[in-house]
Order: structure tokens, then C-alpha cells, then sequence
């Protein structure tokens, strides 16, 4: 998450005035600012969609807003006064995106949303948050998700499950080295705000403009290709809201605590991509039994990885951030997961991130482990790469610096026949499947790296005595000269 500069000073000036107006739950100030965001968005893109039709003196196709709702268009009530744009918000707009917007569908959105209440205290807070709104740019679709986050953060809430919001350049990086297409169905069982999939339906969006035209290929991507799970109503809501900003009107989104009994998702999805909580501890009472079979333990970053597995259909591919602790710990729970990957699938890459990566949030290590379900194995050799910059500095200020290793990452891993010859001092190299079952199938890249030492050359012991000699004469001769010059 990189919410800086203006931005972050808008929303803090937002939240400010939510707060000096007696609205003291940071929760319901949070949800209330999400739902303006959405609003704006949703009539931004309306916006385009009329300027592109326009251009071509043809008529917008599906448009959001009716005529009878082009009252609830922001570019339209962000000009009344403040009690009409009150009474506005409340009877026409907020009713509008509740109730009306999926009518009659059976959509995330739709199911989410119901329970959406406007809460708003008086006009004159709703026009200054409007007026403050009105002057960012929001044209990320997934800005809700940035400004959620942040929000949490100042809160001091974020994090305390180990969970963290995946800056969105780290997300693109693995959308862009997964390369979703058309015929995947895609899931993130730990989704949060939805980034994951939003990231993909970009991808999706811009790589495969002129197939989504075929009514086929925009069905599938509108209903059937995306799924994600979460346990925060909050969070369910919001994916619902990033999504349909993304032109996925019902995606398989829903309330599920992945690693339960109640999870039945089995040998469906082509591609996950996530980063799922880390450093929690469950009561193995709920999680489900063919999960423990494959990881008898409580810990939830070894439990998803083998969800994965059990959700993948052969073929599929996953790529997932992990803990580094994941990579080398000795517990028969962490081996066997390795174990797993490794032999009985095919593990194809193991990019490791610098520490700071989830700053201000916490400087733990991560990688992205990046598999293909197989069943009958196929890893001979893994990719290694050690990632020391993602384009940002390593401390808590995260500020945009010039180097980052990303465009490099993604170059060599869709070129993995070019990295046969490269050497373990290099930042990438492969690993034999061989030398990692020898390692008791350790993941860490140091493991395996090769640090370069350059020989240094020291002249003879008796020419450095003689420099010494020669030293100790010449300051001698100098503080002689000094005495004299000090009459002493």
C-alpha cells in the first residue's frame, strides 16, 4: 500500500472532519468514506464510457445511471446546496447503489451491500467531505482498497493478525509473471479488499480487450472466473465495490473461513495468487482434516499452502507470498509442505523480497513461492532470485527511489532458458532438485548463494615495518619544528 503525498493528506484531512463532527468509530468512518470513493468512481467511469461513445457518435452500452438516477451522478449533486445534496444522498443515492444497482441479481455486491447504512451526521460534513473528494484523483480502481487499509493503519489495528496489505506494485509484479488469461479461473482464499483478483481482472482487462467482446469470454469474466474468501464482512463488502469497478459484476465472492470443514473447493481453480495470513495459530478443532493430513500443524501459513494444493486442479498455478520461515524451518510440518511442493509437484521459482517490503506494518522477510499443481511431480531444477529492491526505500517512510529489481524479475522468468549459465554469485540462478532434497528441502536462498570474495593483496610485512619507520620519523621531525615554532 502506497498512500502518500496528496493523497494521504486529503484523507487524513477526511478523516479529520468525520471525527471533529462527533463521529468517533473509526470503523463506521472508514465504511463511510469507501462508500463516497465508490460513488465517485462509479460516475467517473460513467464519465468515460460517455466520452468514448461520443467520440464514435454512438450511444453508451449499458450505462449505470438511468434517467431517472442521473440525480445520483457526483459531477451532478456535488453542486446543490448542502441540505439538498443531503436529502439527495439519502433518498436517491445511497438507496441507488443499496438496492437498485444489482436489483433482481444474485451478486456479491447485491448481498453485501443490503446491510450498508448511510451515516453521515449533517449536510455540512457531507459537503466537505464531497468538496474534499471531489478534488483527488481516483482513477486507480483499487484506491478503496489503498485508503481502507491506510485508515486501518492509523488506527493501530492493521497487522494484528498477521495479516497486511500487499503493496500494489508487488501484486502487478505477479500478475505479470502469472499472466492470467481467458480460459483461467482464478481465486484468492484470503482476499482482503480484493487485490489479488482486481489485479488480475486488469491484467485480464488489457491483455484480451477484443476477446472480452465475445459474449462467451465476458460472461466468464463478469461471473465465473474470479473467487475470493474472507472472514470481514467490511472487507467482502469493499471486494464486492473494487470488483464491479473492474467489470466483474458477479464474482464468486463470499463470507468462508478458507482453511475450515466448510471449505469444499476441491481441484478447481487454474491460478491462485495471494498472501494469505501469516504467523497465526488455529485451533486444529477447525481445520479441515485433509488440510492436517497434508500439514499437521496449526500454523496458517503451512495450512494455506496445502489449501492450495487441495484447490488447485492439476495444471493449476499458484503464486503466494510467504513468510521466510516457510523456506527453512525444521518442524516435520514445515518439511512435509516442502516436501510436497517439491517432489510430488513442480516448484518453478523462489523470489526472495527484502525485509521491508510490508514497512511501516512490520520488517518481516517474505518470498513468492511460485508452483504448478502436477500430483506425479516434474520439478528437476528452481529458480532463485534475490530481490534487494521493489522501487521503494526499505524503511517505514517507503519513499519512491530509482532502482527495482521488478522489471528484471519478470524479464528472466518468462526467459528461463537464458538462465542455465548463470552463476550463484549472480541475483538469479537454478538449484538441481537434487541439491535441495540433500538440504532437507530448504527454500532459503542463502542456502544455496555463493558470495564472491575478491582476494586482496597486502605488500611484505618488512615494507609495511619500513613505511611505519619512516612515519614515526617524519611526525618526530614535525613536532621538533612545532617546538620551535612554539618557543617552547
Amino acid at each position: 500500500m502506497m498512500i502518500t503525498g496528496e493523497l494521504k493528506n486529503k484523507i487524513d484531512g477526511i478523516w479529520d472532519i468525520f471525527w471533529s463532527s462527533g463521529m468517533t468509530n473509526p470503523l463506521t468512518v472508514i465504511e463511510q468514506i469507501t462508500y463516497l470513493m465508490f460513488i465517485k468512481i462509479l460516475d467517473d467511469n460513467e464519465l468515460k464510457k460517455e466520452a468514448n461513445a461520443a467520440a464514435f457518435d454512438m450511444p453508451v452500452v449499458n450505462p449505470v445511471f438511468d434517467e431517472e438516477h442521473q440525480c445520483c451522478r457526483w459531477h451532478k449533486f456535488r453542486h446543490f446546496e448542502a441540505d439538498a445534496m443531503f436529502r439527495n444522498m439519502t433518498d436517491k443515492v445511497f438507496p441507488f447503489i443499496k438496492e437498485e444497482l444489482h436489483a433482481g441479481k444474485d451478486t456479491a455486491f447485491a448481498k453485501y451491500m443490503k446491510d450498508a447504512l448511510f451515516l453521515v451526521p449533517t449536510p455540512r460534513v457531507l459537503v466537505r467531505v464531497v468538496d474534499a473528494l471531489d478534488s483527488l484523483d481516483l482513477d486507480n480502481k483499487d484506491i478503496m482498497g489503498d485508503v481502507y487499509e491506510y485508515l486501518l493503519s492509523q488506527m493501530a489495528t492493521s497487522g494484528t493478525n498477521g495479516q497486511f496489505r500487499t503493496p500494489r506494485h508487488i501484486i502487478r509484479m505477479m500478475a505479470e509473471l502469472m499472466k492470467p488469461g481467458l480460459e483461467d479461473t482464478i481465486c484468492d482464499p484470503a482476499m482482503g479488499s480484493a487485490g489479488f483478483i482486481c489485479e488480475a481482472a486488469r491484467y485480464i482487462s488489457e491483455n484480451y480487450e477484443t476477446e472480452l467482446m465475445k459474449t462467451e469470454n465476458k460472461k466468464h469474466y463478469a461471473t465465473t472466473m474470479f473467487s475470493g474468501f474472507d472472514t470481514d464482512q467490511t472487507m467482502l463488502r469493499i471486494g464486492a465495490m473494487n470488483m464491479m469497478l473492474h467489470g466483474v459484476e458477479a464474482p464468486n465472492i463470499s463470507w468462508q473461513d478458507s482453511l475450515s470443514e466448510d471449505n469444499t473447493h476441491r481441484d478447481e481453480y487454474s491460478l491462485i495468487m495471494t498472501n494469505p495470513p501469516f504467523t497465526g495459530s488455529l485451533d486444529k478443532e477447525t481445520i479441515a482434516k485433509d488440510l492436517l493430513a497434508l500439514a499437521s500443524t496449526k500454523k496458517t501459513e503451512l495450512l494455506f499452502l496445502a489449501l492450495f494444493l487441495k484447490s488447485l486442479k492439476v495444471g493449476g498455478r499458484c503464486a503466494s507470498i510467504v513468510p521466510d520461515g516457510v523456506l527453512f524451518g525444521s518442524s516435520k510440518a514445515h518439511k512435509a509442505v516442502r516436501k510436497e511442493i517439491v517432489e510430488n509437484n513442480r516448484l518453478e521459482a523462489v523470489i526472495s523480497m527484502p525485509s521491508g517490503v510490508f514497512k511501516p506494518y512490520a520488517g518481516v522477510s517474505t518470498a513468492i513461492l511460485i508452483f504448478t499443481k502436477t500430483g506425479t511431480g516434474g520439478t528437476d531444477k528452481v529458480w532463485f532470485y534475490d530481490m534487494k529492491s521493489d522501487g521503494f526505500s526499505l524503511d517505514d517512510k517507503r519513499s519512491p527511489i530509482d532502482n527495482s529489481d521488478i522489471p528484471d524479475i519478470i524479464e528472466r522468468f518468462h526467459s528461463l532458458d537464458k538462465e542455465d549459465a548463470r552463476e550463484r554469485t549472480e541475483q538469479s540462478f537454478f538449484v538441481p532438485i537434487d541439491e535441495i532434497k540433500d538440504n532437507d528441502y530448504d527454500l532459503s536462498i542463502n542456502k544455496y548463494k555463493k558470495t564472491e570474495y575478491i582476494p586482496v593483496e597486502y605488500p611484505p610485512t618488512s615494507e609495511i615495518m619500513a613505511e611505519i619507520k619512516e612515519l614515526n620519523q617524519q611526525i618526530e621531525s614535525e613536532l621538533k619544528e612545532l617546538e620551535k615554532l612554539l618557543e617552547l
